[in-house]
């Protein structure tokens, strides 16, 4: 799981290449404080343009999708992006490159493996706010109310997904970067679950033994520090204003460390995706769902009433696995027939309803999420139409 970025601002220009992926047509527009249109411009950079970093609380959030409407329960209309970015800065030039995405080709480990693999087209945060209570939903299926950066979020009996696989005899490992970097996932750690906790560098080694466990999550580096060499160790969680290419060497790193062992390529599927949008834009409304059982504080939500009951701004979310049909997009929210949604709730649900089956100690919510193994097929690709991909 990455950090801060959207669907469109990474993936929506691959659209011009393949029309099903619901990217940009290039006309979209946010009226700036001139009240004059941004247009989307596939003028994105690795690293300088988003700084300050866009703002993405909850309240921000708020303006980002319902700027010039009345609000829930009226559909978002997508058009405050660029001016919650002016509220920044005051500068209404910075403020449109909040509308930036990257031309095709110019994240070509991300591109890639969206073309190579299944990309989906409606993958949602769970709510529109921030990091933590995001990365909440893909540990425990909900936020317990929390839509703010507070690590003390769990405030019932729920279990993580690490809880529940250990207490069916399965194994299963959240492997951060180090410990400098440390991990979002801070109630694990007081909660005295040392054994869940691993490094990327044990990581890589678990998939050269054949020692990954049943299931795994895997994080960034999330801040630039000195290395154990002495050497400088780059951020890698794209979030704004880190280094974007830093990201695509460690999302490459963790596709070779399965791709390359026969074994493990075969029985793995690897899900990339996001924490939230991080404030950049996206076009699509983020649709309703079902409600977790809370209500956020009024305190946090610049008093709009909020019970979890609609989701955040869409993700960039791609399945790897030899067994995925190759250019898989599944249809979202633009496929009213066929389409599917996606959050990050369906993590703990899929990785849930494949090791464990039946289990009631959950939200609503997570019960209700969609799973995703079903875009596995029962005929596995030749190595020859798999990439292999050399990212230094």
């Amino acid at each position: 799981m990455m950090e801060n970025r959207s669907f469109d601002h990474m993936l929506g220009a691959l659209h011009a290449e393949d029309a099903r992926i619901n990217g940009l047509a290039g006309n979209e527009t946010n009226p700036d404080t001139a009240n004059e249109p941004a247009q989307v411009a596939p003028q994105a950079e690795f690293q300088s343009q988003l700084d300050p970093d866009p703002d993405h609380s909850f309240p921000a959030v708020q303006k980002q999708l319902f700027f010039g409407t009345p609000g829930p329960p009226a559909v978002a209309a997508m058009q405050g992006f660029v001016q919650s970015y002016w509220d920044q800065q005051h500068n209404v030039a910075h403020s449109h490159k909040i509308m930036y995405c990257f031309a095709p080709g110019k994240l070509p480990v991300l591109h890639t493996l969206a073309q190579s693999y299944a990309v989906f087209n409606g993958w949602f945060s769970s709510i529109p706010g921030p990091t933590v209570c995001n990365r909440a939903f893909a540990h425990y299926g909900t936020s317990f109310g929390q839509v703010n950066l507070d690590i003390f979020y769990v405030k019932d009996a729920s279990e993580s997904i690490y809880e529940r696989m250990l207490a069916a005899g399965r194994t299963t490992k959240l492997y951060y970067f180090d410990p400098s970097s440390s991990t979002q996932e801070v109630v694990n750690l007081l909660k005295n679950q040392p054994q869940i906790f691993g490094t990327y560098q044990q990581f890589l080694e678990d998939c050269k033994n054949n020692a990954l466990p049943d299931y795994s999550f895997v994080e960034p580096n999330y801040s630039d520090h000195p290395g154990d060499d002495g050497g400088e160790l780059l951020a890698s969680d794209q979030h704004p204003d880190h280094d974007v290419q830093a990201g695509e060497v460690f999302i490459a790193s963790i596709y070779d460390a399965i791709r390359q062992n026969p074994d493990l390529w075969q029985s793995t599927a690897l899900l990339i995706t996001y924490d939230e949008h991080g404030g950049i834009y996206d076009h699509v409304p983020p649709p309703a769902c079902i409600p977790d059982g809370f209500h956020a504080p009024l305190a946090d939500t610049n008093n709009m009433p909020f019970a979890f009951d609609r989701l955040g701004v869409r993700v960039p979310s791609i399945l790897v696995s030899p067994w995925i049909a190759k250019g898989t997009v599944v249809p979202g929210p633009e496929d009213p027939a066929n389409g599917r949604v996606f959050e990050h709730a369906s993590i703990p649900a899929t990785i849930t309803q494949h090791f464990i089956g039946n289990y009631d100690n959950r939200t609503p919510r997570e019960k209700a999420a969609q799973t995703f193994l079903d875009l596995l097929t029962d005929e596995m690709r030749p190595d020859s139409d798999c990439p292999t991909i050399e990212f230094e």
